[in-house]
Order: C-alpha cells, then structure tokens, then sequence
C-alpha cells in the first residue's frame, strides 16, 4: 500500500498551494471582515480548472477522481477556507448537472460554470427539513412540459449571488423516492432570497433563504428521473462530507504550521515557550491527530473512487473524525497564542471559527455517527469495515 502522492498529484498540489498563497491568502481576512464573496478569484480558480475538479470530460471538467480532489481543496483551505468551502459546494452542484442533465442543458451550462463565470448553489435543506432531508416539502405540480414550484430552502450558500441553482424538490408521495432534482436559473420569475445571514464563521460568502412562489422550469431542466433527487443527494454528500472533512484538515494545516512559528519565537520565563514540554505535547499530540484525519480523509476518497459498495460508512467517519480534529487542532492552536490568538488582527481566531460549522453542515456529526452505527450492526459488516 503506498500512501506517496505520485508526480501529477504533487502537480496538483503545487499548482493549488501556490494559488491559495497568491490569491486567496492575502486578502481572506479582510474578505471575511467586509464579508466579501470573491467572485473574482473563484473565476482565477476555474482558470486552473478547480471549478470543475470532478465533472465529467463531456461536460468540460477535469474528471478528476475524489483523492486527487482532496489534495486541491486541502491547499485551498489553507489560504482562505470560506472560499475553499464554497468551491467545494459549487463544484457538487456542477459535477451534478454534468452527470445527470441532458446534454441540452450541459451545453448551455457546464462551459460558464467549469470556468467560474457562473455559480452554482445547491438547494437541499428546508426550515424543517435539515438532518432528515427525506421530509422536504419544497413542491413541484406538472404543468404540461413544466414544473411548477413552491417551497422554500435555508441555509443555501451563494444564495442570491449565484447563477444557478441546484434543487431538490418533491413531486411525489412523502419520503425519500418523492423527490426528484431540477436545474433552476436563479433569476427566474418568482425566486426571492431572504437576508445575507449574519453568521460565526463563514462570512466570505453569503447565506441566505430561498422561497420559491409559483416558479415555472422547464421539465427537460431535470436531472435524471423524477424520483431519482434523493439518491442524487445522498451521492452528492458523500463527496460533500470529503469536502467540508479536508477544508478542516487544510485549515487546522494552517493553524498548526502558525502555532509552531510563534511559540518559537515567543519567549516566557527566560526562554521560548517552544521550549517547555506541555507545549511540545500539545504540538505532538495536534500533529498526530491531524495526519490520523488526513490519511482518513484520504482513505474514503479512495473507496468513493472505486465504488466500495461500504463509501459512505467511509466518507461519515472521514467526515465526522476529521471536522471534529480540525476543529480542535484550530481552538488548541489558538490557545498556544494566548491573548493574541484571540484577536482579529491575527488569522487564528478565524481558523476557530470558520472551522466550527464544518461539524454541523453536509450532515451534523451526530447524524455521521448514526450512519456509521447502523452500518456497525448489520450482520458481518466488522469484518468488512476495518
């Protein structure tokens, strides 16, 4: 088993690192203070094709397996983690469109949103629908070759910025094959988005709700077959919850790599504080649960990519293990800082708190152990999860 990158993912990460360095880096703080979008340096990153990072070839993606993904947005992560997170998100709802629309509407599409010259959101939680998504009651009525939509979505990132968006909705009986997902433009008719939500973390891109009021779409706007959104949406967060896992553990990255040059410099008692040993086990005990979460973060990309039958017990213990370390790896970082880690003029305290939604989004850490429990107690599933 080798666990070394080969020369085109170290490309990759190259390639991603000097990006975030360059572009992201420098302007996140004042992003996130003036709670700015950056729309022009999410376009910059569909130059490099990280717009469309797993989007199939015929839809002009770059068709790239899960892993390979991972090692982009864990660089992206370290220089701006909102940003990072939001081209996660987009670039969900485009491999979606590429993968199940018809090529009409792939062609019409996919060449703006692989580029970033649009944005895509993707519309799955409701006021009363988040952990149990099967319950959304957003409702879609036939209207000859249209669907006619009524609902509404919270919680939607890019909302009211973005081009399009990426809905589930239900035209069908309750539950989960009741659903079924459709491209929306986001400027149509009868779409309103609520307030950009003031919000802990995550300011470089907004958030809003979504009502939709007697909105007509186009039925050939569909992507695969009316009752086919639910498991749309679950395959999509599979990968979702490698997403939102590796911007922790690019992020706490950054946190750590911080942490370590300050108490290096920073001298108490007469000497650096890198010097005392409740500090260098703080470290130690930081960086071995950080390569711990990468190598599984890394691991259920692995079985995503090649179909394990078990990729989604995978991807929840990725998930919940690796948001739950960043997000300690960034509040312990913090508190090797002291005082100064507590305020603005230094990157630490965004770290805590851009970090801190990751264990509630894309299924809470809660809902991951309830997957993985299940999973646990069907009959011989130890012996294959191990």
């Amino acid at each position: 088993m080798d666990f070394a990158l080969n020369e085109e993912q170290q490309g990759f990460v190259a390639t991603a690192r000097a990006f975030a360095q360059d572009q992201l880096a420098p302007h996140a703080a004042q992003w996130d203070a003036d709670r700015h979008f950056a729309k022009q340096a999410l376009q910059q990153a569909g130059a490099l094709g990280f717009m469309g990072m797993y989007t199939p070839e015929h839809a002009g993606g770059l068709a790239l397996p899960r892993l390979d993904a991972s090692l982009i947005v864990e660089e992206l992560a370290k220089g701006c983690t909102t940003t990072a997170a939001f081209l996660t998100i987009h670039n969900m709802a485009t491999n979606m469109i590429g993968r199940y629309c018809q090529q009409e509407i792939i062609d019409q599409w996919c060449p703006d949103l692989v580029s970033g010259t649009k944005l895509a959101s993707y519309c799955l939680t409701e006021p009363g629908a988040g952990s149990d998504a099967a319950a959304l009651r957003t409702k879609a009525d036939s209207d000859g070759d249209d669907y006619i939509i009524n609902g509404s979505k919270a919680f939607i990132s890019g909302a009211g910025e973005t081009d399009v968006l990426v809905l589930m909705m239900r035209t069908g009986d309750s539950g989960a094959e009741g659903i079924t997902a459709v491209l929306v433009p986001a400027g149509t008719e009868g779409i309103s988005y609520g307030k950009n939500e003031h919000k802990m973390g995550w300011n470089a891109q907004p958030t809003r709700a979504i009502t939709f009021d007697n909105v007509r779409v186009p039925k050939k706007n569909r992507l695969g077959d009316e009752g086919q959104g639910f498991a749309i949406a679950m395959n999509g967060l599979d990968g979702g919850r490698i997403n939102i896992a590796t911007c922790s553990i690019g992020t706490a990255q950054q946190a750590l790599e911080d942490a370590t040059a300050y108490v290096q410099e920073r001298n108490q008692f007469g000497q650096a504080i890198a010097d005392f040993q409740a500090t260098q086990f703080a470290l130690a005990d930081m960086l071995t649960e950080l390569v711990a979460a990468r190598q599984m973060v890394r691991l259920a990309a692995s079985k995503l990519d090649t179909r394990d039958s078990d990729a989604s017990t995978y991807c929840a213990m990725a998930k919940r293990f690796a948001t739950d370390v960043g997000f300690k790896v960034c509040n312990d970082a913090l508190q090797l800082l002291g005082g100064y880690g507590y305020l603005r003029e230094y990157p630490m305290e965004r770290y805590v708190r851009d970090t801190r939604v990751h264990q509630i989004l894309e299924g809470t850490n809660q809902i991951m152990r309830v997957i993985i429990s299940r999973r646990m107690l069907m009959s011989g599933a130890l012996e294959v999860i191990q």
